[in-house]
């Protein structure tokens, strides 16, 4: 499942999975910085698989991949369709 940039809410648990400085550079106001590196070779250590995670990045491109993994391992995460960028 795809949601866009702008259906995020302020109370949606939203991942950020660029790099660090990206993040600085800008991001969702409520939103947290795991580079998708960090989140997946260590899921467990950042989501409950009891709630729903919003996940992006600059394009859409890499979340969507890294959605389709954290899904396969009971996780449930939504990805933000086209990134950042829109």
């Amino acid at each position: 499942m795809d949601i866009f940039y702008k259906e995020l809410r302020p109370n949606y648990n939203v991942i950020d999975i660029r790099d660090n400085i990206d993040y600085e550079k800008g991001h969702y106001i409520n939103s947290i910085n795991i580079p998708y590196l960090y989140l997946l070779n260590n899921p467990d250590r950042y989501l409950l698989k009891s709630l729903t995670y919003y996940i992006y990045c600059y394009k859409g491109n890499r979340s969507k991949k890294v959605v389709e993994l954290l899904n396969a391992l009971g996780y449930n995460i939504i990805n933000v369709k086209d990134g950042y960028k829109e």
